[in-house]
């Protein structure tokens, strides 16, 4: 068993992808959120819940942010746990970066917001963070929410890829688009 605390970037790497691999793939019949009928799916909240899973997923994508984020934040509920792991770990790095949660809903009572967490300055470079992206609709809610209060949003970061679409469809709307697997390697480790 490794350390996820001390271990290597690349060694998490692996460590992760195992995860993804043993608890969340399974293969089948399924509908995805998008409407998209598919013969996989990705349950990330069984390695983003795990506590090991978000150590390594809050190091792993805090070293895959812009070195100006100064906020990461996600669509409520598959974002909540990364995004919070990847807050948790810049403040043992010395680097805090806030988190902000964002509502698919506005809040039906006291102020009706859309965004949970500090209030930052308008301008501020914030970093969207999900799960997995099949076309990209999910994240872009939280990029358009986040823009409308007058955060700098560029970029668009995934755990998992479906490579379906979603990169395409970021980089049409001028956003830069990382994952940290795709399917594919998903796929080709999971066969193995």
């Amino acid at each position: 068993m490794i350390s996820v605390a001390t271990a290597d970037l690349s060694t998490l790497r692996t460590y992760v992808l195992d995860l993804f691999v043993k608890l969340a793939y399974r293969e089948g019949d399924f509908t995805l959120s998008s409407g998209q009928k598919s013969s996989y799916y990705i349950n990330g909240k069984q390695v983003t819940l795990k506590a090991e899973g978000a150590l390594a997923i809050g190091r792993l994508l805090l070293s895959m942010l812009p070195p100006d984020t100064q906020g990461v934040a996600g669509l409520t509920l598959g974002a909540d746990p990364i995004v919070s792991a990847v807050s948790v770990v810049s403040a043992y790095e010395k680097c805090p970066i806030p988190a902000l949660i964002v509502r698919k809903q506005a809040k039906g009572h006291g102020t009706q917001a859309y965004i949970e967490g500090p209030t930052l300055p308008p301008g501020t470079p914030v970093v969207v963070l999900e799960d997995v992206v099949t076309t990209g609709k999910s994240a872009m809610l939280a990029v358009e929410r986040l823009q409308a209060v007058g955060y700098t949003v560029d970029t668009v970061i995934a755990l998992v890829d479906r490579e379906q679409g979603g990169a395409a469809y970021y980089e049409s709307r001028g956003l830069r688009f990382q994952s940290l697997f795709s399917i594919t390697d998903i796929q080709k480790y999971y066969q193995q």
